[in-house]
């Protein structure tokens, strides 16, 4: 018997019970990174930092404002940007200039108002796209450059899977193992919501491990409920208005180089997932301004920049509901949670470990559709061109694991390894003869079509 079928583009057709559920499908997924921007910053600025209620605001009211400008077709969820980290970090130890007297509460907003600036960016390029058009900019983003900088995306985050993973092995492997028996053996409703049966099932496992004593490899709580017993039931998040400075404006806005280039990736990633060509349709120009727009929006009032997330991409491959009505939903879920701290507790507990074995399937799905971008494709890799143009980027994607930084004018500037192996590929797409792709002729290369994760899918 054949168990095949097709993506699902409508999600009403399952009824609203199974929507919400698949809407709390990504909104787990999103969740453990998207709250580790702000309780990361925070230890650079003594925990005077962002704020997760804030954050998971802007997370929502971000996804909504990208799916508006975007004509509601781009199933993309935008979480927190790891990206900014490194000038978060910076901005923390200024001592110089109007910097020299701050607390570290008080530099906050400037950085805050350096990443308001990188969002204005992002439509300055989209502005460029509109009226040069995307298919002169995609001649300098062939499928050779986007499928490593694709696979590149997926494995540059594979550490993290195994970092959070290794804190308790037999709890990653339960999320991990749970996943896998649904997605392959599940039936209906159950085959396409297995990233949320994963994190319920092994947090049951969580909850009766730390009831009989069992604790991580490192001796530590399997659970930690300190947080839940402290937060308030409603309350509302902590905005607080960005400031400008040009000092910190030149540690933050050029982040936005290499956001940029991820964001391109992510949306080619997206497109080769669901099989649409979003590059063309609603436009790259309309992505970059959804994300722009979203960025400058939440690091006007305090939160962090945003991007458009993989491990949300991941269930889009994995659950073949392409629909973008429940990206909008879990966009939703994240709004509501931002105003009950108790609830965003209750899910902060979750374990890393758990994070760490559903992530084992998202990133490695991402890099998964960067092999497929360059199978559909047909790249040849006979040419010497291709090649070196490929081993290049994934060089430099996953050698320069701490960016490079350099200092302009007394200012450090950080490109992540994702910017580095972007403008790599870029650049030597440029220079290298014998460039034989022409975006556009052949749409089903381009999108991606065929090859899937998910075998039960009609090729």
């Amino acid at each position: 018997m054949s168990n095949n079928f097709e993506a699902i583009r409508d999600a009403r057709s399952l009824g609203v019970p199974k929507m919400l559920l698949l809407g709390l499908q990504h909104m787990f997924a999103m969740f453990g990174a998207t709250i580790l921007v702000p309780i990361l910053v925070n230890s650079y600025f003594n925990g005077e930092g962002l704020s997760i209620q804030v954050t998971l605001f802007f997370a929502g009211i971000g996804t909504l404002f990208f799916h508006v400008c975007s004509k509601l077709k781009v199933p993309a969820f935008l979480g927190s940007s790891f990206a900014f980290l490194g000038g978060f970090a910076t901005v923390a130890n200024l001592d110089s200039g109007i910097f020299a007297d701050m607390t570290y509460g008080e530099k906050l907003p400037y950085a805050c108002g350096g990443i308001v600036v990188a969002g204005i960016l992002y439509l300055i390029l989209a502005l460029v796209i509109k009226l040069v058009g995307v298919k002169q900019v995609m001649r300098f983003l062939p499928p050779v450059v986007t499928g490593p900088i694709i696979i590149c995306i997926g494995l540059s985050l594979a550490p993290s899977a195994v970092n959070n993973a290794s804190s308790n092995w037999f709890l990653a492997l339960i999320a991990l193992a749970v996943i896998v028996i649904f997605n392959i053996w599940g039936k209906g409703m159950w085959k396409i919501i297995p990233i949320l049966l994963g994190v319920v099932i092994s947090y049951m496992a969580a909850l009766i491990m730390n009831a009989v004593g069992f604790t991580n490899a490192d001796g530590s709580a399997i659970l930690d409920f300190s947080g839940v017993a402290a937060s308030s039931v409603v309350g509302l998040p902590p905005f607080l208005l960005c400031k400008f400075d040009v000092t910190a404006i030149l540690v933050m806005a050029p982040i936005a180089l290499a956001t940029m280039m991820e964001h391109i990736g992510d949306i080619s990633a997206i497109s080769a997932t669901v099989g649409e060509n979003y590059l063309e349709d609603p436009g790259l120009h309309r992505t970059l301004i959804g994300d722009g727009l979203a960025t400058s929006l939440s690091a006007l009032f305090g939160g962090p920049a945003n991007t458009t997330y993989g491990e949300n991409t991941g269930v889009l491959e994995l659950s073949g509901v392409h629909d973008p009505k429940v990206i909008r939903l879990a966009a939703l879920y994240a709004i509501i949670l931002s105003f009950i701290p108790k609830m965003s507790a209750i899910i902060g507990s979750l374990p890393s470990a758990i994070i760490g074995g559903v992530s084992f399937i998202l990133y490695g799905m991402i890099s998964a559709i960067g092999v497929r971008n360059i199978v559909e494709n047909k790249v040849d890799f006979t040419k010497s061109r291709n090649l070196i143009i490929a081993a290049v980027i994934l060089v430099c994607g996953l050698g320069f694991s701490g960016g490079l930084t350099f200092t302009i004018g007394g200012t450090s500037i950080t490109l992540t390894s994702l910017a580095i192996a972007a403008l790599a590929g870029i650049i030597l797409n440029a220079i290298l003869p014998g460039n034989d792709y022409t975006f556009g002729e052949n749409p089903n290369g381009d999108i991606n079509r065929g090859v899937s994760f998910n075998p039960q899918k009609k090729k």
